[in-house]
């Protein structure tokens, strides 16, 4: 069995575009949520947000505010060989579209503008509607969540940072 790293650092975007709407992807695997992925070797977090968007959605951004840091605390059976996925430390920031034409990728159906005020309909997982809450009540503080998500989402800290 490989075994991942005590923690995996992922980055995540929040893309608003001029119209008042949200990139959101149909991920295989989650449902509905906003893009973005582990960090990869050698990659600063800004490059990181920016890959993922791109290869989730075709859509390039530009890199604006963090609004929020996560804590996943909850390990869980592993997959493609890995004995366990250990605890995520999660980075989302808001960007604003640059450039792009929506697609979907290897990880996901169906890229999609969706009207901010109906986003919340979409998501399913608790986690993903927490985090796209804080970006909706973002006041310039950074909103620090910690939880678990498996089993059972529970929610253990809610505060800024």
């Amino acid at each position: 069995m490989k075994n991942f790293p005590t923690h995996i650092v992922t980055a995540a975007g929040v893309v608003e575009n001029d119209n008042g709407e949200i990139l959101m992807v149909n991920a295989f695997h989650g449902g509905w949520v906003f893009p973005g992925g582990q960090v990869e070797i050698s990659e600063n977090l800004i490059d990181a947000v920016t890959r993922e968007i791109k290869e989730e959605s075709g859509i390039d951004v530009i890199v604006d505010k963090l609004f929020c840091v996560s804590s996943n605390t909850s390990s869980h059976k592993g997959y493609n060989g890995y004995d366990v996925v250990p605890t995520k430390v999660m980075f989302d920031f808001i960007c604003k579209y640059k450039s792009g034409n929506l697609r979907g990728s290897d990880e996901n159906s169906e890229s999609a503008w969706i009207k901010k005020d109906e986003v919340l309909n979409y998501i399913k997982s608790p986690a993903i509607i927490e985090r796209f809450k804080a970006y909706l009540e973002f006041d310039g503080n950074v909103k620090y969540y910690s939880y678990i998500a498996k089993p059972e989402f529970v929610l253990h800290i809610n505060r800024n940072i």
